[in-house]
């Protein structure tokens, strides 16, 4: 959720269910366990069950998950399949959250379907329908605001908008919403990804609509202010991560923790959270209802969110949504809490699921006649 969100073998026996998403185990009193059904692991013989059953699967299929710069996921990624013997297939590393709900609903009953997705938020709460129930065994971590009560999608981690910008190439980083309309920054700013399809972008925008007098029920002043950004010139369509490296994109708006991934190839990258504006935001996580693998869609949910992978999230300079109860029981990693960028003062907040899907709607139908340059849209 960035390029646009820079987001295996079969046991002989299980083919035939596998191939239509429903996996079959027996349990340890030798009954059916319908993996595809089960709503929390207790449920269904408990975490050796699922582990046994997930590992007779062998494989799991993420999609849109880069497997560097994005919150430590190539670490995530590695040590899963090493604690558990299980294949991981990524698909389209470099997608959109918008990519991600097409190939749920292109591949349905297809073996390389995705199993879980890793998406903005509005994404899983528009097509529930396409999303399976299921609550991790650390369910109470995680915050009521930040969870379907259904188990249908819940927040995994995040962190805030951000500008960065190469010092080798802009003499004077902005460090605000304000300083990107100057002159000296013509053909130099980017978003990461088209708003309509990317949580990155959106975010973008959203954060540029609080910075001109924008609420959680107006994002149209953000939509304005890249429509004179793009008017004047200064801004580039069509960003993202290598065009930073390259330097076509010297000042990238993305959220801090993915910056540290640009700043590891490009040391001159500077991160500055805007002064006129703050906003954060949580990807999410879903488990898809026709996985093609379900018991290792909901192993790979309970190791997200278990203390060791929430730890691989602070890892990766990002929040992890446990963080607060993390802290609280002596469990987050000490060194790598020290290194998590410092937050703006005050309280946080979050639109509602409400003022985002209006906000959405906003975008979608004036992005595209606002801002012409490039394929924006």
């Amino acid at each position: 959720m960035f390029a646009n969100k820079l987001k295996v073998s079969l046991a002989a026996g299980l083919m035939a269910t596998m191939l239509t998403g429903v996996a079959v185990t027996s349990g340890s009193a030798g009954a059916a366990t319908n993996w595809a059904k089960c709503k929390s692991a207790a449920a269904c013989g408990g975490m050796s069950a699922l582990v046994k059953a997930a590992k007779a699967e062998g494989q799991l299929n993420v999609i849109t998950v880069p497997l560097s710069g994005w919150a430590n996921y190539g670490a995530i990624m590695k040590d899963f399949t090493k604690k558990y013997g299980i294949k991981i297939n990524d698909a389209n590393p470099n997608g959109s959250s918008a990519n991600e709900i097409t190939a749920v609903e292109d591949d349905k009953g297809r073996s390389s379907a995705p199993d879980v997705l890793d998406v903005g938020t509005s994404f899983a709460t528009d097509n529930l329908s396409l999303m399976a129930p299921y609550k991790v065994v650390n369910w109470s971590a995680i915050p009521s605001s930040s969870k379907d009560p259904m188990g249908r999608w819940f927040d995994d981690y995040g962190g805030y908008v951000s500008i960065g910008c190469n010092t080798k190439i802009v003499a004077v980083c902005p460090t605000s919403f304000a300083d990107l309309l100057e002159p000296q920054y013509k053909n130099q700013v980017g978003i990461n990804g088209d708003p309509t399809e990317a949580s990155a972008a959106f975010g973008a925008v959203f954060a540029a609509a609080l910075a001109n007098g924008g609420t959680y029920t107006n994002i149209k002043p953000g939509v304005d202010f890249f429509a004179k950004l793009d008017s004047n010139g200064n801004y580039v369509p069509d960003g993202s991560a290598a065009t930073a490296v390259q330097g076509t994109t010297p000042i990238l708006i993305w959220w801090d923790y993915l910056q540290d991934g640009i700043k590891a190839v490009v040391p001159t990258w500077q991160v500055n959270i805007p002064t006129d504006a703050s906003y954060a935001a949580y990807y999410t996580q879903t488990i898809t209802a026709d996985a093609p693998h379900p018991a290792a869609a909901r192993l790979w949910e309970e190791y997200l969110y278990s203390v060791t992978g929430q730890n691989l999230f602070l890892q990766g300079n990002a929040r992890p949504i446990e963080l607060p109860t993390m802290i609280k029981d002596g469990t987050a990693d000490k060194t790598w809490l020290a290194e998590l960028p410092a937050a703006p003062k005050g309280a946080v907040t979050f639109p509602t699921l409400a003022e985002l899907t209006t906000a959405k709607a906003v975008v979608a139908a004036d992005w595209a006649s606002e801002i012409t340059s490039g394929s924006a849209g």
